[in-house]
């Protein structure tokens, strides 16, 4: 692995960003959108396009986070699947969550066809492959639940034919979802933040907010580059929330996910191996997932490590992958990987994303790595609602305690160590 880069695969093959950032802060903005990811852009958009002055303040640069590190898997439902969902908050409100999710795809959609946002956006459709036997009768439980109460049709495929979605025998049967997507998430992010400054948002790059201070009915948000007052703040740090939201952060854990991308394939090689394209993940707690580039290399990601991610652990990842995608795919097991990466991803204790204020402060987080069309959606939802426009929130009855035990120090060894515990006893 001697030429492995320590750059997520995306940010090579995404065009730089025009300069969007201005020169100096101004003083003051109706709305501070703490956050340049998914979330950050798509409200600052909404928000501008309103008319309302918004400020995006971004610690690294545009889209650094999971917006331009993750899978770019477009996903049909929640990180619970239906009967979960059902048991969690009744066939009512679960009803009206999966509803939430496919209209949050289609807002995605449509975002993408008006703005021209180029990011090889296509519905591939996604696959859940189970790791044994029993998920594969949950599967078709799940395939009855989907059909009979949420309208939704899935195919199931069993062991001996499901070389046409996928060329292993590593898998024991999968779920196929035709609605869910993949796009380039770099050149997604790239082309929000283009949007949002394009529709008059104002942007900043490495602006960390470092304290969001409560001035009357107003706001103070303190940079090193000076000090902002505004009517609203908007927390959209997802996996990234730091200090300067400690009270809403203690609300939300992150979790670390790494990916490598493979050399090129061949195209034979690509197309025996993911036929239809498809985006696909498996039925483990501790869960690989992957899919195939445009270039036909293969994006291979999982919780190799939950620890905070160094260089070191970078590389010893790649290989836990290498080691994955090897098993899953032994034609791949020799082959040259030339990126690893890694980010974080962002849960509540529930697994439900969250919107809403905090002592004032507006926030929209928490997707456990089904982000990227709902990041997108309640970016917009909460733009409308700080408006005082008509905005959804399917969240909003959900309680959003703080984590017990957590107090901003992460636990993600000993999370691993249970996921790992259930992947065998389940």
């Amino acid at each position: 692995m001697a030429m492995l880069k320590d750059i997520p695969y995306w940010w090579d093959t995404a065009p730089a960003l025009p300069n969007l950032a201005i020169r100096s802060l101004p003083d003051r903005a109706d709305v501070v959108v703490i956050g340049s990811g998914y979330t950050g852009l798509s409200a600052a958009r909404v928000l501008a396009l309103r008319g309302v002055s918004a400020v995006v303040l971004e610690k690294e640069t545009f889209g650094w986070g999971a917006s331009s590190r993750n899978g770019g898997q477009v996903l049909t439902g929640l990180k619970l699947g239906p009967s979960a969902l059902i048991e969690k908050v009744g066939l009512t409100r679960a009803k009206e969550l999966y509803a939430a999710s496919l209209a949050s795809t289609k807002y995605l959609e449509d975002l993408i066809e008006e703005e021209n946002i180029h990011c090889e956006y296509k519905r591939s459709g996604h696959v859940e492959a189970a790791c044994k036997r029993q998920h594969f009768e949950h599967y078709r439980r799940e395939q009855e639940v989907l059909a009979r109460e949420f309208n939704h049709q899935v195919d199931l495929i069993d062991r001996p034919d499901q070389q046409r979605e996928l060329g292993t025998r590593y898998y024991h049967g999968l779920l196929v979802d035709e609605d869910s997507g993949a796009l380039h998430p770099a050149k997604y992010v790239r082309g929000l933040a283009i949007c949002a400054a394009g529709s008059g948002a104002l942007l900043f790059e490495n602006a960390p907010a470092t304290k969001i201070l409560r001035e009357g009915t107003r706001y103070a948000v303190v940079t090193p580059q000076g000090t902002i007052t505004a009517d609203n703040v908007l927390v959209a740090t997802n996996g990234y929330t730091d200090e300067a939201a400690r009270e809403i952060g203690k609300r939300v854990f992150p979790l670390g996910s790494y990916m490598i991308a493979t050399e090129p394939l061949p195209a034979a090689l690509a197309a025996k191996l993911i036929p239809q394209r498809r985006v696909v993940f498996d039925s483990k707690q501790y869960l690989y997932y992957f899919r195939l580039s445009d270039d036909n290399r293969m994006l291979f990601g999982g919780r190799a490590d939950y620890k905070p991610a160094t260089p070191e652990s970078n590389r010893k990842s790649a290989e836990i992958l290498r080691r994955g995608m090897g098993q899953v795919f032994p034609e791949l097991k020799d082959v040259q990987i030339e990126y690893v990466w890694s980010g974080n991803i962002c849960v509540t204790r529930d697994f439900f994303p969250r919107m809403g204020q905090h002592e004032g402060v507006y926030y929209a987080l928490g997707y456990a790595g089904h982000g990227v069309a709902m990041a997108t959606y309640l970016g917009g939802q909460i733009a409308n609602i700080m408006c005082g426009a008509r905005g959804k929130n399917p969240f909003k009855d959900l309680p959003f305690d703080p984590l017990p035990f957590y107090y901003g120090k992460s636990f993600m060894p000993f999370g691993a160590l249970y996921y790992k515990l259930l992947d065998v006893i389940k």
